[in-house]
């Protein structure tokens, strides 16, 4: 018989669990299935070169080897569907026994699947709250891929799932993939610790055995000029900055190297205010420093907007400052910088300027010269702000022959609808199937989604992420020669984030080779023979210990809003030990005992509900339904939220403690809020002898609150403006149905409150 290798036929994996000629044999993703079936195993291998089918080799070994399940855990929808399409078609199994779980799913359906599924595709957001809920175990899980393993950091829900499994599984090895780690050593270190890594294979496009399956990708940066048009609003925008960083330092706050300031360092001096604030009584002058640092950071970006987007962005940017400045809730901030000479002297000469950023003609003839060369082609242009893409999209359009479509998330905002997940799905099959040519994307096109390679990447400005430009280089040259062209205005913030991706990039390849000496790992040379005999693992090392804080709680029980699992508040309790109830509370979030109950409010959701005037509501219930009532306010930023003035706040804390009774807590953050309710629960429950109690109801609104409910849900629409409006016009469905002219007759309905009325109130409704 003739030998494929000799013929350049491909060979296919030969496995129990794997259907016949599916999956094309690759000696480096055998190597690597190898080392992560030895240890729990961190695998970095560039995108396109097949990290799921690692995971796909590693799982039918466990699968065969020890029975029970095995999981893949990936960041969103898409991505989930993507791969259990994949997993479905290349695993021996019936169709039912390979499961997606997403939140479409529902929680009970989701536990009645999870007892007749082997392999289970999943958000990790889902497999938390299950775990949180007892809705699921994961003794029997004998494997988990966490897919784009770069986000285990923080409290991202990796994080939490990973220390649940090695608690709990049998059987527990987990596989780490990622195209791009990090470059800091801290960065790789902390990902692996999540995930109780104890091992890193990496292979990059140089190694000879992944080399024949590498296309070369051709990398040309192209430097342009700012037109002096631009440089002159540019400038007006400095001066605005020049101002408000001689106040800072009049203020005793200095910015040194004003010209070079990055984000980094505004966000450092803005956390070093807000946490003056919390150090017993402040001086005047933090506050005011606060929000000429909040004006510094909005002009400091319309600069950036400037140099590397263009004046199209910039109107944008600049009309949703100005519709900030109008509203009620607007900050004084955005009020001051609205009647600021220098911004308004950028505004008209905004409005004047019919130039446009050089890039977009770039843009155009890089475009059109890849789809004449090649009508079949394909593009993807990355742009990193929204506003940038629609105005690229539309560019795209105008010219013959390109078939342009943007591609952004899920959230929307003013004046800026996001894609559902349908719809991002929906645009990446017409894009395949050559409907768009052009795919002009932000972030979301960046990581894992099933986007058909392309012949050209582009970039409209270089980002300082190493891990975003290596995950966008690498949608082209995965079947044949790709491009990419990255667009660099000379002397501007382009060109230091140029230099900085290209160092950071080659610091992670550097610390990804010195992590792979280093940690130990043991080789399974037999790797090949696995996937047509049996397997032999051993028994699994740890190498991060966890702290290991005993539970001496006696199994302490605290009820959680359904609401509050979302937040890592309710992870960390179920770390230190607590007995987790999830229900779904009228009042409160939290229940620790029959005369407890707190209600917890991060500092900007606090501001909110106090402007939205919904606070009292919530804190009269509260104290109306339980003995002991409490409120915690979690983060540093409570004085500088919304622009609301540090009097009102004070007398609305005041009134909250005094009139309604209810104990008024501060916390630094989610951790710090777990272990001041671990503290109550365990006085409640173990030294007070108390027993846990539901029985908090909502009062009814009142009619008249109803009213007010409904009109002020009109978006500009404030409580007091909703009472004139019911006031002048006696009822909801008079109001409703107003003229413009009749609203302009009501006290503090102006014309711009009024067109909005009438736009939401008459346009017609377009799902």
């Amino acid at each position: 018989m003739a030998n494929p290798r000799a013929m350049n036929m491909p060979e296919y994996i030969k496995h129990p669990l794997i259907k016949a000629d599916t999956v094309e044999q690759r000696l480096y993703q055998l190597d690597l299935a190898g080392k992560a079936l030895e240890l729990s195993t961190l695998v970095v291998l560039p995108t396109g070169l097949g990290k799921t089918i690692v995971s796909l080799l590693v799982m039918a070994s466990r699968l065969e080897k020890y029975g029970g399940k095995v999981m893949v855990l990936s960041p969103t929808k898409p991505l989930v569907e993507q791969h259990a399409a994949f997993f479905r078609s290349a695993f021996d199994l019936q169709e039912e026994e390979v499961l997606t779980f997403t939140g479409s799913v529902t929680p009970a359906k989701r536990a009645e699947l999870w007892k007749k599924g082997k392999v289970i595709v999943s958000t990790p957001q889902v497999i938390e709250n299950d775990i949180l809920t007892k809705k699921i175990s994961l003794e029997d899980v004998t494997h988990i891929t966490f897919d784009e393993a770069h986000r285990a950091v923080g409290n991202y829900a990796y994080t939490y799932i990973a220390e649940k499994y090695f608690e709990t599984a049998k059987e527990p090895l987990c596989l780490g993939i990622t195209a791009s780690p990090g470059s800091s050593d801290e960065k790789i270190a902390e990902v692996c610790q999540s995930l109780n890594i104890e091992s890193v294979a990496v292979k990059t496009e140089s190694d000879s055995d992944v080399v024949p399956y590498i296309h070369k990708k051709k990398i040309e940066w192209k430097r342009i000029d700012l037109p002096e048009g631009m440089r002159e609003i540019k400038d007006l925008l400095s001066k605005v900055l020049d101002d408000r960083f001689k106040k800072l330092t009049e203020l005793g706050y200095p910015v040194h190297n004003r010209k070079y300031v990055s984000k980094k360092d505004l966000l450092g001096l803005q956390a070093k205010l807000q946490g003056e604030l919390r150090g017993g009584t402040p001086d005047p002058s933090v506050y005011g420093a606060i929000s000429i640092l909040a004006e510094i950071m909005k002009v400091n970006h319309a600069v950036e907007i400037t140099e590397t987007q263009g004046l199209g962005s910039l109107r944008m940017y600049m009309e949703r400052l100005d519709n900030e400045a109008a509203s009620k809730s607007g900050s004084k901030a955005s009020r001051r910088l609205a009647e600021d000479l220098y911004i308004r002297q950028a505004a008209r000469r905004l409005k004047d300027c019919d130039l446009e950023h050089p890039k977009m003609e770039h843009v155009k003839k890089i475009v059109l010269k890849e789809l004449e060369n090649r009508s079949q082609s394909r593009v993807i242009v990355f742009a990193n702000y929204r506003d940038t893409a629609e105005m690229i999209t539309k560019a795209l359009s105008e010219v013959e022959g390109i078939r342009p479509v943007r591609f952004v998330g899920q959230a929307s905002k003013y004046k800026d609808k996001g894609l559902t997940q349908k719809q991002q799905v929906e645009i990446i099959e017409q894009f395949k199937a050559g409907e768009y040519n052009a795919l002009v994307a932000t972030s979301v096109a960046e990581e894992g989604l099933d986007i058909p390679s392309t012949d050209l990447v582009l970039f409209y400005e270089p980002i300082p992420s190493e891990i975003r430009s290596i995950q966008r280089k690498g949608r082209t040259g995965r079947k044949h020669q790709g491009r990419v062209v990255v667009l660099v205005t000379k002397g501007t913030r382009d060109e230091g984030y140029y230099w900085s991706s290209l160092s950071r990039e080659r610091k992670m390849q550097n610390n990804m080779k010195e992590l792979q000496t280093a940690m130990p790992a043991k080789i399974n040379n037999d790797i090949s023979e696995e996937f047509g005999a049996g397997c032999c693992t051993e028994e699994q090392k740890t190498l991060f210990e966890y702290d290991g804080n005993e539970n001496n709680n006696n199994k302490v029980r605290i009820v959680v809003d359904q609401r509050e699992v979302r937040s890592s508040v309710a992870r960390t309790l179920d770390r230190n030990g607590m007995d987790i109830s999830v229900k779904t509370l009228e009042v409160g979030d939290y229940i620790l005992s029959d005369r407890v109950a707190v209600e917890r409010k991060e500092s900007q959701d606090f501001a909110g509900s106090l402007i939205e005037q919904k606070l009292f509501d919530q804190i009269s219930n509260l104290s109306r339904a339980y003995e002991k009532p409490v409120l915690i306010i979690e983060g540093e930023s409570l004085f500088n939220c919304r622009g609301i003035n540090p009097n009102a706040m004070h007398g609305a804390l005041s009134s909250i403690s005094l009139d309604f009774g209810v104990s008024v807590f501060y916390t630094r953050d989610a951790e710090d809020t777990a272990s001041l309710l671990m503290q109550i629960a365990k006085r409640e429950q173990t030294y007070e002898k108390r027993a846990v109690n539901m029985h908090g109801k909502k009062s009814a609104p009142m009619l008249p609150q109803q009213q007010e409910y409904i009109v002020s849900s009109i978006s500009e629409i404030g409580p007091k403006a909703a009472r004139n409006l019911l006031e002048h016009f006696g009822s909801v469905e008079n109001v409703m149905k107003a003229s413009y002219e009749e609203l302009l007759e009501v006290s503090n309905i102006g014309p711009k409150t009024a067109a909005r009325i009438r736009e939401i109130v008459g346009s017609e409704y377009k799902n």
